[in-house]
Order: C-alpha cells, then sequence, then structure tokens
C-alpha cells in the first residue's frame, strides 16, 4: 500500500477502496482480493457499496494497528531490536525510543493512523447521506461507527497530539472525545438491529475511552456490563505482506528476527511466571537476531501471519475496574479482581501491602494483559501525567511516551502541526 496523506478528501477514499471493493471485513473475515480498478465517487452512493466503505475502514485499522503496536512496543521496551534496521526491522532511533517524525522513522505511522480515521469518519458521513433516516437500521453503520472509535482511540492513546484534517494542534483529548461519541452511536445502533457483539464492543470501546477522559463513574457502569470473556479484535490475513500481522511476520524467522524480548522485564518474568499472556521461545539454530550478535527471544503471542490483535476485551474491562477502585481508594477490592484474573491463569494470588504496591500491581497487570497491542505507551503516559501512585515495572526514563505529529503533516499543514 502506497503512503496516504490523511488530510485527503473524494478522491483519497476512492484510492484507499480501489483494493477494497470485494473485501467482505469482520472479525472472522477473509481477504481475497479482486481489484475492479478506479471507481467514479458517485458509485460509492450505491446502497451496495457501503460494505466496500466499511471494509475499507477495517483494513487501514487494522495496518495502523499493525504499525503502531510493533514500533510502540520497542518504545515501551515489550520487546526491543535484534536484526536489520530496515525492512521490518527497528531503526536506531526506534531502539533508543526516539520516536521521531522523520519518514524513516514515525511518518508512516502517522499516516496510517490518521488515514484509518478519516476513512471510518467519512465512510459513517456517506452512509447517513444514503440511508437517510434509515441509517440507525443499518448494521454495517454499527461497524463504521466501531471503526471510527478504535481509530480514534488509537490516535489518543499514541499520539502526542490530535491534527483533524490539516487544521490546528489540538490535545490528544479530541481524539477520545471523538471515539466516545462513535461509541454511544454504536451502542444505540447495536441494540437496534440486534448486533449483541458489536454493542459489548462499543462498550467496552468506550469504557477505556472514559478513562483518558476521567469519567470513571462511566468506566465502571460501561466496563461492569461487559462479560469477563468477550473478545473483539482486529483481523489479519496471509493474502499479501501488507495484511501480515507485523508483529508476528518481523519475529517469524521466516526469514526476520528483527525483535526479541531478551533484555525487556518480560524475558525474566515470563521464565518466572510461565505467564501465558507474554510467551516467548528460542529458536533452534538461530540465537541471535539476523544481521546481530542479540540473542533472539521469538514473542509467541502471535504466532502466526494471521493472529488478530486484540482491540478490547472482558479481561481488559475489569482491570478498568480495578483501577476505579484504586483511585477510590479501595485497594483491597481492587486487588480481588485482579487476583480473579489472574487465578483463571493458574497464576498465583498476589498481596500487595497498600496502595502504592497495588499500583504497582496494576502496571504489571495491564503491562501483561495488553502486551503488544498498542496500549502500553499509553498507560504509561497517562499515569504519568496523572502522578499516581508507584512506580513502572522498567526504567523507561529517556524514552518517548507518545508519537509525534509526522513529517508529512509538517510539510503541508497549512497551520503547523509542531
Amino acid at each position: 500500500m502506497s503512503r496516504v496523506d490523511h488530510r485527503m478528501r473524494a478522491p483519497g477514499l476512492k484510492w484507499a477502496l480501489t483494493l477494497l471493493l470485494t473485501i467482505p471485513y469482520t472479525t472472522g473475515c477473509s481477504f481475497d482480493v479482486t481489484n475492479p480498478g478506479p471507481v467514479q465517487d458517485a458509485q460509492l452512493n450505491d446502497p451496495a457499496a457501503q460494505q466496500a466503505l466499511v471494509s475499507g475502514a477495517g483494513r487501514l485499522l487494522s495496518a495502523a494497528v499493525g504499525w503502531v503496536a510493533y514500533t510502540g512496543g520497542v518504545a515501551a521496551l515489550e520487546v526491543q531490536g535484534s536484526g536489520n534496521i530496515t525492512q521490518f526491522g527497528v531503526t536506531l532511533k526506534q531502539r533508543d525510543g526516539d520516536l521521531a517524525p522523520e519518514q524513516a522513522e514515525t511518518d508512516e505511522h502517522w499516516q496510517r493512523s490518521q488515514a484509518a480515521r478519516w476513512v471510518s469518519e467519512e465512510s459513517v458521513n456517506r452512509m447517513r447521506d444514503v440511508f437517510g433516516a434509515d441509517f440507525s437500521s443499518q448494521p454495517l453503520a454499527a461497524q463504521a461507527l466501531l471503526y471510527v472509535g478504535y481509530s480514534n482511540r488509537l490516535l489518543g492513546e499514541n499520539m502526542c497530539v490530535a491534527v483533524i484534517d490539516a487544521g490546528p494542534v489540538q490535545p490528544r483529548t479530541v481524539h477520545f472525545e471523538r471515539a466516545k461519541a462513535a461509541f454511544t452511536e454504536a451502542i444505540d445502533v447495536a441494540a437496534a438491529v440486534g448486533e449483541q457483539e458489536m454493542g459489548l464492543a462499543a462498550r467496552a470501546g468506550r469504557a477505556s475511552v472514559n478513562a483518558w477522559l476521567g469519567d470513571w463513574a462511566g468506566v465502571e457502569a460501561d466496563a461492569g456490563a461487559v462479560p469477563q470473556d468477550f473478545v473483539y479484535s482486529i483481523a489479519y490475513s496471509d493474502i499479501e505482506l501488507e495484511q501480515y500481522n507485523r508483529i508476528h511476520w518481523a519475529g517469524a524467522s521466516s526469514p526476520f528476527r528483527a525483535v526479541t524480548v531478551w533484555s525487556t522485564y518480560f524475558e525474566q518474568y515470563y521464565q518466572d511466571t510461565n505467564d501465558p499472556r507474554t510467551p516467548w521461545t528460542t529458536v533452534d539454530g538461530f540465537p541471535t537476531g539476523d544481521g546481530s550478535n542479540v540473542p533472539f527471544y521469538r514473542q509467541m503471542k502471535y504466532d502466526s501471519r494471521t493472529s488478530p490483535i486484540r482491540l478490547s476485551s472482558g479481561r481488559e474491562m475489569q482491570l478498568l475496574l480495578a483501577e476505579a477502585r484504586l483511585r477510590a481508594g479501595d485497594w483491597s477490592s481492587a486487588t480481588t479482581i485482579m487476583n480473579g484474573l489472574r487465578g483463571e491463569l493458574s497464576l498465583p494470588a498476589a498481596s500487595p501491602a497498600d496502595l502504592t504496591e497495588t499500583w504497582n500491581l496494576l502496571r504489571r497487570e495491564r503491562g501483561a494483559e495488553l502486551w503488544l497491542e498498542a496500549r502500553s505507551l499509553g498507560d504509561i503516559f497517562r499515569w504519568q501525567e496523572e502522578a499516581v501512585p508507584g512506580a513502572h515495572y522498567q526504567d523507561l526514563s529517556g524514552r518517548d511516551r507518545c508519537f509525534p505529529v509526522g513529517q508529512s503533516e509538517l510539510d503541508t499543514n497549512p497551520n503547523g502541526g509542531a
């Protein structure tokens, strides 16, 4: 997929759909591709074309999540570079936690994330025009609104600031406000069309953005309504390279051994606990990364090119409930919730002695639960900004905690972008 400037209007939307008009995109989707060639903008007003719009939004979101989860995982020391610094590799700056805006560093992440947001929002706008008063009775509308919510959450949790369609720099909370509005509408539409899974995904998404907006009563209301075994993921495919799970492929030893768990907190943590949330392994015959002497410990959370990446889960909701209890000073209840999650995995109960130790436990539990899901940088940032008690489980001093505005934005946005 070529680079996309997120400030595109209708021509950009047509670009995004050129390869997507025949892809049925769901969480258990097929990625068979037929390229129909360029389409006229008016053709996208056909009700039958709306599936393609939603498919395009979903595919762009999956690509953006893959890129941000991979490089953000390096910045947060969930993994680190062990091989080449070019294709599927980790640059020298990224290894140092320096998320610079240049094209070779993080501009791709900015562009892909903004494209996912723009296409999903434009899809919803077009569907409103096409369906009119019937918009809220369309299952596709619920799906499109979910993509609006999750693409904005991705940006809010990982980008340092918000820039909407070549506008001025705004606080990153703008993305959470947009996400909350989309998730709220998705809940209503999903209920109207009987799509329970979409409704739960929207409720879980809203709970996660409410945490950033400081609405902890809203967090508890939504998180408490999501079953603990609920999982909502974004799909990947092995049809073509662009659709692979990027984290898996970068360390699959087929041929890349570009990232390793070695010398991160999770290296020793997994050896000590055998926590199934953070698995890694060695690879016979390949003790080091490609082209390096760095020990190669392959992450195994994603064990294939088609491994999905979670966007929300009932287990995350339980951790949000634990955080709400902590913020209310009830560290005993928070510990009980976390130990319930640990017990499901046959891990021993934790016994923090006070509020600060319980905050440290929450950090570690969220770190393990959301490992390599494009969520950790955001958690680290918001806890630091709010100066909550305790400290992170590994030293991240001197490392960036968010992605900057991309160089393409800095070069072309007439309103600035710095």
